[in-house]
């Protein structure tokens, strides 16, 4: 059954493992041709042998012009008519005043720096054709506090404020752009911070996981699985640019 994104090539940022491995995934179930970029070969490789022949991994630092702009050459032979910025680090959990200027700058540089780099590289063919769709993962820790995750917190909140403004510079040509909003996903990192939250508070595990998911209106986190069919879901909407589409089990609600 072919689908909005049967035939497209998507480029996914950070694709080897976590949300990206689910995003490519789920686009390549789709009928798209997925492009996996990152810095790990080792995590590209595996994730793409799982998709199979629809997947191509790409070592690149999002970070880095030149690493990215050596993508897009690599890539020339692809019609990239799908961007999902995904890639992202955490960065140091602490109080403001305990944040290095190093680290605050490392998790700008991927976060932001690496989303505006690969917009730059490859929305031009894009413009050009009067096609095209870039999905930029934000989060919804960028719309609510989190004590002790400052630098995070600001650059996903800068990721919703590049998408707003380039959705009306490249709405006129006919691309659309628009942000996803995960909330906490279930996993190991999640597990860890219960872990790490229990031994802060000094309760037990299930309790600190109990209080947090309590704040969601659903009162449960979401699934990675659930974040790549959401991709999927945004690219069969035409009419939706410049939106910041929210998936976080009622967090913010």
């Amino acid at each position: 059954m072919s689908t909005p994104v049967t035939g497209r090539t998507a480029l996914v940022t950070g694709g080897g493992s976590g949300l990206g491995a689910a995003i490519a995934s789920h686009l390549a179930r789709a009928g798209a041709r997925v492009v996996l970029a990152g810095r790990r070969a080792d995590a590209l490789t595996a994730t793409a042998a799982r998709i199979g022949p629809a997947a191509r991994a790409e070592v690149c630092d999002v970070a880095d012009p030149e690493s990215v702009a050596d993508l897009a050459v690599r890539l020339a032979d692809e019609e990239v008519s799908i961007v999902v910025n995904n890639a992202g680090i955490a960065g140091p959990v602490a109080p403001l005043v305990e944040v290095t200027p190093q680290e605050w700058d490392e998790v700008f540089a991927v976060n932001v720096r690496g989303t505006y780099l690969v917009c730059r590289a490859f929305l031009p063919p894009m413009l050009e054709r009067g096609d095209g769709d870039v999905v930029n993962v934000a989060s919804v820790s960028g719309k609510r506090p989190l004590a002790r995750r400052t630098p995070y917190c600001a650059s996903k909140t800068a990721v919703l404020g590049l998408t707003s403004t380039l959705a009306f510079e490249a709405g006129p040509a006919g691309v659309r752009v628009n942000a996803l909003s995960p909330g906490p996903v279930e996993g190991d990192r999640m597990d860890r911070n219960f872990a790490l939250e229990a031994q802060r508070t000094g309760t037990d595990v299930a309790a600190a996981r109990a209080a947090f998911v309590g704040r969601a209106a659903l009162g449960r986190m979401i699934t990675a699985d659930e974040v790549g069919a959401a991709v999927v879901a945004m690219l069969a909407m035409p009419g939706l640019s410049g939106a910041d589409v929210d998936l976080s089990a009622g967090m913010i609600a």
